[in-house]
């Protein structure tokens, strides 16, 4: 018993060295706090009101406590402006009786950011995100689900992409 009671002991210690050792080097993934420094410290989102992912980006911003969302372009030290959002279902595969088996979902968003007087910060970028989605027909209501949680998976991965390239720009002033 006292032997087990040791090498548990041991155990408990190897691993609390270990522990204290990787939190001491200093050792941090770039963004992994998940702030990233947004060099402008007002910014217009150019999305439509009634838009999830403008709503969701405007979130996101807010969160870093350093961007001001500004009401009006004229306000903002810059204009992220949306030149399309598109999303697209197409069939990737089709089963032996010609039916769809596996679909490609699409998400796609173009943009560009500039400021006040129309100098390009950041020209004209699109992002495209891609998911492939197995389907079931008889499994439809399912799928419908599945496919709505892949846009909303795609679109939160839009934003951290945008919000990364915010970071990255460079200030014109």
């Amino acid at each position: 018993m006292r032997a087990l009671n040791k090498q548990v002991m041991v155990r408990v210690a190897a691993a609390a060295l270990v522990a204290a050792s990787l939190s001491a080097c200093g050792f941090q993934l770039r963004g992994s706090n998940g702030s990233y420094t947004i060099p402008y410290h007002s910014i217009y989102i150019g999305f439509p009101d009634n838009s999830q992912l403008g709503t969701e980006l405007k979130r996101n911003l807010r969160a870093t406590d350093q961007v001001v969302i500004a009401d009006k372009p004229e306000n903002a030290e810059a204009q992220f402006i949306v030149l399309g959002e598109t999303r697209n279902k197409s069939i990737l595969s089709l089963n032996s009786l010609g039916r769809a088996r596996e679909y490609l979902l699409t998400y796609t968003l173009s943009y560009t950011v500039r400021d006040p007087k129309g100098v390009e910060l950041i020209p004209a970028t699109e992002i495209s995100l891609r998911r492939n989605m197995a389907f079931d027909e008889t499994q439809v209501l399912a799928k419908e689900a599945e496919e709505a949680l892949l846009y909303r998976d795609m679109q939160a991965d839009l934003v951290q992409q945008i919000i990364r390239r915010l970071a990255a720009a460079k200030n014109a002033g």
